[in-house]
């Protein structure tokens, strides 16, 4: 650059592309995705594995008056018989395998061990399969040539196509403008731009040899037989359907070095060292891919392999924002072998290999047998051709690498295929209103009967007629499912339950949200029930914000349900209903939902499962109250989940990563309370706050005697020289409460004021981060966007020794503060306190009850904590009686305007978890 620079022209910084050190090598990038990359392959680091799910931040010291005292176990069961036949259940505890299983301790302390299959364990092997010594390190891997950006003739081709079509996503018009524009400053030199225009720039990309497996297509016909009288229009249309090669997507995901420590490479049952209990986490600790292997193991051939199994699972959905045809079928894919963790923090452990076609014709032909038979066959007939290459992998090992760098000898299976009740009934063949799962009769599908297998399915169909198939049987005898093309499948073992669309969609709001609306129309007056409904939405609209929680201004009365409408409401639907039904249907949705929060855990131990049990339980036994009171004649319901007699445990979250990535209509009559953030950081099990990064200076007191001005809190002085004395005395036994003030340090110097903290947790059975990490903000501000102020509640850590709420009190925020005395930082929490009612949760509703706090003159029971003290955010929800709430009661005023409220632990896996 000349010395003399023009006045006219701006002076510019030296730029360097290299500004990322690695700081592990002398090495720089230019990326962060460059250093990961670089990390991964030349220093790569062990998992941080988890010690102890219980340890809390630390407690503060608090008045003798609010610590809990120890309390006797309640038993909330029912007076029923419910392990009658328990001995017999599939899930009862099993014995440690023999001692020729191959066992191995993990997680530090030797807590947990784990027995790993010996015929499948996973060798690694050369390139050409043969089997390497233990402990062989892996081949390097091949270094393309320096220079070779092939199919681009040079970096700068890469990095503007980079450019355009990732970064910018530059629309095809424009991008031809821009080389046009190029081309003409280019001439005068006799160059041209790298690119012709849009079409050669994605010429090149769609021929690059790396990225996402390419899609294909194929057409589809009807070729049947035609009726005499003239061909249907539907007979004569094509019908396409677009796949990606699934063999080469799970070849990619196997190869994936960014979770490569985050596999399981051959099935193994996991067991506690007290009592040698089992329990299940990620897929391939279940029974499914053990007796799979079990199986595989009979020939000889496949002792040293790695079994694969393939996840599917397919959802119709309708695009809102598309144009046309806005309806899709998408067909998803993944391996039981990466872990739940993975599959959470959406590290491509799901892909979309397909899109199914959607065959439509007339009203007139919709109804027609024949029509309804080829629509069914299409689809099973279009996954057995996209499942095809995968089929010669399930018979014969092949060589793969993986993402450690090993090569393995892989052998291919289908697993579970997760899909609601509509895809299942589709997928098993069988007459809509039957079990999928069992031979029960679909006039009571809660009988004891025999399962449904494919030999037994194949047998009737080669002995009956198809009229006494459908009629006895619920079979469409017509129909032949995909998995009769594949070795060791049986669709009617791959169907899994799918906790969306059958327990949150289907038995909380389709059926048990319906009866209650049937139940008070049932039994008030038109009238009298229009107004407890209105009632409902009232007190669900008035339910406080929280992190992540999404909020219903208007009620539940809407129209366009999205999944996450149903789970949000789930989360406050309880208290809303409460005073308006009688006890047993409130105990009917507790029952369901813990349910449903006990199945969705991360790690499912025999004594969740009993948990489970128990649970759905009283769940049949409550439900009668709806059948009493003449609300529903039956509950033989088609899409329940067979979860008592279930076929394998498999912990797989892919059908919560299904509902993740189907596109959601807009929100418009639902507000979400966006304070939620994944961490991709290593697990760390100490929950961690820290103050927001940004002071608020001269907009808030910067003195404690202007912060107790602003908040009319005149004792703040008085309650910080306490905790001043606190934190200089952690040992004096006293009672805070009875220190003379005269003992008390005095501060009256500046403060620095903060609206919000962050928390920081493990909350694995919740969505996070691939370390099992959720942060959540709390926050504590005067003016809250624009509108209202906002106070929120936490979980404040008295005693880690204790389970659950024993070991726990609820705040409510009144400011974030700190200051520095003596040298030494005090981030501190202005609290104000709530009191626990009772010994125990409600024996209704499940949740604990507290109310606000008082100290012994009456006064509002405040306190400053250290901010290390507080565990995370707590949800209340009030406890609203019978009596109707106010129209113009806001969301913001629901902490300031009831006596009593609910500790919410439905409004997330990590409070259900805690706040028992």
């Amino acid at each position: 650059m000349p010395d003399n620079i023009p006045r006219s022209q701006l002076r510019r910084h030296d730029h360097s592309s290299l500004q990322l050190p690695c700081r592990s090598c002398p090495r720089w990038f230019k990326t962060i995705a460059g250093r990961t990359k670089h990390r991964i392959s030349a220093h790569p680091i062990p998992p941080v594995l988890p010690q102890d799910n219980h340890k809390r931040s630390p407690e503060p010291i608090i008045p003798e008056s609010r610590l809990p005292s120890p309390q006797p176990h309640v038993d909330h069961n029912i007076d029923m018989d419910v392990d009658e036949g328990y001995a017999d259940l599939e899930h009862q505890h099993q014995p440690s395998p023999q001692p020729n299983i191959d066992m191995e301790f993990v997680e530090p302390g030797d807590h947990l061990y784990q027995n790993y299959h010996t015929g499948l364990n996973a060798r690694p092997c050369n390139m050409d399969g043969i089997f390497l010594l233990p402990g062989t390190q892996p081949p390097p891997l091949e270094n393309v040539a320096t220079g070779d950006w092939t199919p681009f003739c040079n970096r700068t081709e890469f990095e503007m196509a980079e450019f355009l079509y990732t970064q910018n996503q530059m629309p095809a018009g424009q991008i031809n403008r821009l080389l046009d524009l190029w081309a003409s400053t280019l001439a005068k030199h006799g160059d041209k731009p790298p690119f012709a225009d849009h079409r050669d720039l994605y010429n090149i990309i769609d021929n690059s040899p790396f990225g996402d497996v390419n899609w294909q297509n194929f057409t589809v016909t009807y070729d049947g037989e035609r009726p005499e009288d003239g061909t249907k229009p539907w007979m004569d249309d094509k019908y396409e359907v677009w796949f990606r090669d699934p063999h080469e997507v799970v070849r990619n995901m196997l190869a994936n070095p960014t979770y490569a420590s985050e596999v399981d490479y051959c099935p193994y049952r996991e067991y506690s060292t007290e009592g040698d209990k089992r329990q299940w986490k990620d897929f391939m600790s279940g029974d499914w891919a053990w007796d799979q292997a079990d199986e595989i193991a009979k020939d000889p051939s496949m002792l040293g392999s790695t079994f694969v199994p393939v996840i599917l699972g397919s959802d119709k959905m309708t695009v809102s924002v598309g144009t046309g045809n806005n309806e899709y079928y998408p067909l998803y894919a993944s391996i039981g072998n990466i872990r739940n963790n993975v599959q959470r923090a959406h590290r491509d452990g799901v892909a979309v290999i397909g899109f199914l076609a959607m065959p439509k014709t007339t009203k007139e032909h919709a109804t027609e047998a024949v029509f309804r038979k080829f629509r069914r066959q299409l689809f099973h007939s279009s996954l057995s051709k996209i499942l095809n290459t995968l089929k010669p992998g399930m018979t014969t090992p092949e060589v793969t690498r993986f993402g450690d760098g090993h090569y393995r000898r892989v052998i291919y299976g289908l697993g579970p295929y997760i899909a609601d009740y509509e895809e299942q009934a589709l997928l098993a063949c069988i007459v809509r209103g039957w079990c999928p799962k069992c031979m029960a009769s679909r006039e009571d599908l809660d009988e004891d009967v025999l399962r449904r297998c494919r030999e037994y399915t194949e047998a009737l169909v080669q002995e009956g007629s198809l009229g006494d198939l459908w009629d006895d049987f619920g079979i469409v005898g017509e129909l032949v499912a995909f998995t009769n093309d594949f070795p060791r499948a049986d669709i009617h073992q791959m169907i899994s339950p799918d906790i969306l669309h059958q327990l949150v969609k289907g038995a909380f709001k389709d059926h048990l949200v319906e009866w209650v609306e049937k139940y008070l129309r049932h039994t008030h007056t038109k009238r009298k029930a229009d107004q407890i409904m209105d009632d409902i939405d009232c007190r669900i609209a008035a339910v406080a914000s929280f992190s992540g929680l999404r909020r219903f201004p208007q009620g539940r009365g809407f129209k366009q349900w999205t999944g996450d409408d149903s789970k949000a409401l789930m989360k406050v639907y309880l208290p809303a209903i409460e005073g308006h039904v009688p006890v047993d249907v409130v105990r009917t949705f507790r029952a369901l939902l813990e349910f449903c929060y006990l199945v969705r855990r991360n790690i499912i131990t025999e004594d969740t499962l009993v948990e489970i049990e128990d649970a759905l339980s009283r769940f049949h036994h409550y439900r009668n109250i709806f059948r009493t009171t003449g609300v529903v004649p039956t509950f033989s319901l088609p899409p329940r989940a067979d979860f008592t007699r279930r076929g394998m445990l498999t912990g797989t979250c892919l059908s919560v990563t299904m509902d993740a990535l189907a596109p959601a209509p807009a929100p418009l009559l639902i507000g979400i309370d966006e304070d939620l953030e994944i961490d991709d950081g290593p697990t760390v099990l100490q929950a961690y706050v820290q103050l927001a990064k940004t002071r608020q200076g001269k907009k808030r007191a910067q003195t404690i005697p202007a912060l107790a001005e602003e908040l009319n809190i005149p004792s703040l002085p008085d309650l910080l020289r306490r905790f001043l004395f606190q934190q200089l005395h952690p040992k004096d036994p006293r009672d805070p409460s009875n220190i003379p003030l005269a003992e008390c340090p005095l501060y009256l110097s500046k403060i620095s004021v903060f609206n919000s903290a962050s928390s920081r947790f493990y909350a694995p059975s919740d969505l996070s981060g691939i370390g099992g990490m959720r942060v959540e903000h709390i926050r504590s501000c005067p003016i809250w966007r624009n509108e209202y102020q906002r106070h929120d509640c936490v979980f404040i850590n008295t005693d880690s020794s204790l389970p659950g709420m024993q070991g726990l009190e609820v705040a409510r925020v009144r400011a974030f503060f700190s200051f520095r005395y003596q040298g030494r930082l005090y981030p501190c929490t202005l609290i104000s306190w709530f009191d626990k009612v009772g010994d125990a949760p409600d024996e209704d509703t499940g949740m604990w009850i507290v109310r606000p706090g008082f100290g012994a003159d009456s006064a509002p029971g405040y306190a400053v904590i250290h901010i290390d003290s507080i565990y995370r955010a707590a949800h209340l929800i009030p406890m609203y009686g019978v009596q109707f709430v106010p129209w113009e009661l806001k969301f913001y005023h629901s902490y300031d305007a009831f006596q009593a409220y609910y500790v919410n632990k439905y409004t997330d896996h990590h409070a259900f978890e805690i706040a028992f």
